[in-house]
């Protein structure tokens, strides 16, 4: 057996493509596309190594066209779940022992064939089955989610350099172990690459993994595993399955292997799945390791001194881009009167500008809302909203379910600072606004922070620099990720680690090697050179 201290790749962060006209990559994507709308896939399936399929199956289609079908999956019952579970612990032996350069080489080559042959592939799979435009399909389930694999065994290897100290006769080492049983991965719809990470970082670590998607993202998670097994991935180390909720959450947490829980999606249901592990406490091997990023009411703050031509744009993008259906979009801002009117103004003029429609047409800005539960979700606050005498709806508010779930890029002005669209997470293309007295900067800021039981992102635009380090003191627990001067969106990978805290989640940091260390069990070893033989210490001796 051939040894050695091995450096990885130094990562660096996946270049994103433009797509702009007569760009080659914009060819490439819109064959892509042509050929995914052309046929129906049957999607099974992956337990250890098999490609189930159930003959129950449901239909996938985009958000912008629910007429077009793309695909059918098979769903699971209860059976597959155990077998998913069993598929995990047998591969567990074999792949925990499995040298991690091995391991790592796996995602190392997933990651360049996500950059190369797949990057057309997936991005048009997130374009239809996410309704996410060329340019948020890019960076989401090409760049960041390449960026997670690249960067992920970068800090694998920083964590296992990670040695502790030797007294003189000892030598201390320490094992950077995977937790004892199977961990569970359960994504979301909004984010190809989460859906690419939860799974993959925790199998970096040498755990083995039950995963579910949701269903709105199962016709990218399909490309995912296909990307892994192409990349040599061995059979059950992650076991895709397709299975309801309470169905897959009563065999897991009562299933005395459950070792670790990894997940994104709404605040109640990570809420409810703590609680149940909580009462089967007792039913465990070990103390399961809970990791969460769920929900947010992510705000920008705005100055008396800010731009106001940069404060629009920051609303433009940070509240509409991918329909604002991202945990980190702004949802609410506060801006000072003496800065409103040109707000206004600059954000008019760009809400004029945008398109809307379906994602093959890549000059739409705005496209459809994930499905029609949501579509009936947002459209529900907008209404409410529209009730109140306290708010006026200056732009949007108009909504069409016929062809795709489009809803108008909405704009609400309110009164009321603690209205129901200032206060409760929406997920949607809503953004309510605050004008408050220029003068209150430090009492707007006490109602940023107790306004919202989240603490997920959030902005100050301000050129006074003491405005802005009072905002980040203020704020100091309002956001996990805060940015000054930009929108409270877009974070990447290896530069803003990305969590929140309070009702936004554990804050454990996707993007950092924080996130990978709670993916194993420490162990110490201590080993002496010459062992002592007399129970005797000196101080025990006659003067």
């Amino acid at each position: 057996m051939s040894n050695g201290f091995f450096d990885v790749p130094h990562p660096r962060n996946e270049p994103v493509l433009s797509y702009a006209p007569g760009s080659k990559e914009r060819a490439v994507l819109k064959r892509a596309l042509e050929d995914a709308r052309s046929k129906v896939l049957d999607i099974p399936m992956y337990i250890g190594g098999d490609e189930v399929r159930t003959g129950n199956t449901r239909p996938l289609t985009p958000p912008h066209d629910h007429k077009h079908l793309l695909a059918n999956f098979h769903e699971g019952d209860a059976t597959h779940v155990e077998q998913a579970i069993n598929a995990a612990m047998g591969a567990k032996a074999l792949w925990s022992e499995l040298s991690w350069e091995y391991r790592a080489s796996i995602f190392l080559r997933a990651a360049d064939l996500l950059a190369g042959p797949y990057r057309p592939v997936i991005n048009a799979a997130t374009m239809l089955g996410q309704s996410k435009n060329a340019y948020q399909a890019e960076i989401d389930s090409a760049c960041e989610l390449i960026d997670f694999l690249r960067f992920n065994v970068y800090f694998m290897t920083e964590i296992y350099r990670e040695q502790p100290a030797s007294s003189p006769g000892v030598w201390n080492r320490m094992e950077y172990r995977p937790l004892e049983g199977f961990t569970f991965a359960l994504t979301p719809f909004n984010f190809t690459a989460i859906a690419g990470n939860l799974p993959t970082c925790m199998a970096m670590m040498g755990n083995t993994v039950v995963w579910k998607p949701a269903y709105t993202q199962i016709y990218a998670a399909n490309v995912i595993m296909q990307v892994l097994k192409e990349a040599g991935l061995p059979d059950g180390v992650i076991n895709l399955i397709y299975a309801d909720g309470p169905t897959v959450g009563n065999i897991i947490f009562n299933h005395r292997d459950f070792g670790g829980l990894h997940f994104t999606g709404s605040t109640a249901v990570f809420q409810g799945m703590w609680k149940t592990i909580g009462q089967n406490i007792h039913k465990y091997k070990s103390y399961p390791r809970i990791v969460g990023e769920t929900g947010g009411k992510d705000f920008i703050m705005v100055h008396k001194s800010a731009n106001a031509k940069e404060v629009s744009t920051a609303i433009s993008r940070g509240a509409f881009e991918f329909q604002g259906q991202k945990c980190s979009a702004a949802s609410r801002c506060y801006i000072p009167s003496n800065l409103w009117e040109d707000v206004k103004k600059y954000l008019l003029e760009d809400l004029k500008t945008f398109k809307m429609g379906g994602t093959e047409d890549f000059g739409n800005f705005v496209n459809a809302v994930i499905d029609e539960k949501a579509f009936n979700s947002i459209t529900g606050y907008i209404e409410k909203a529209r009730q109140n005498p306290l708010n006026e709806i200056i732009a949007g508010g108009k909504s069409d379910k016929s062809k795709g779930y489009f809803i108008e890029p909405t704009v609400i002005v309110s009164k009321d600072p603690l209205s129901i669209t200032m206060c409760e997470e929406i997920f949607g293309p809503v953004i309510t606004i605050y004008v408050y007295h220029e003068e209150n900067f430090e009492q707007t800021l006490e109602l940023v922070d107790s306004t919202s039981p989240y603490a997920l992102t959030g902005s100050i635009f301000s050129k006074d620099r003491y405005a802005i380090e009072l905002a980040t003191k203020k704020l100091t627990n309002s956001a996990g990720n805060f940015y000054i001067n930009d929108k409270p969106t877009g974070a990447v990978v290896g530069q803003q680690p990305f969590g929140g805290a309070r009702g936004s989640g554990t804050n454990d940091k996707a993007g950092a090697k924080v996130n990978l260390l709670r993916w194993t069990s420490l162990r110490t070893i201590k080993e002496t050179f010459v062992t002592p033989t007399d129970y005797r210490y000196p101080f025990l001796d006659k003067e």
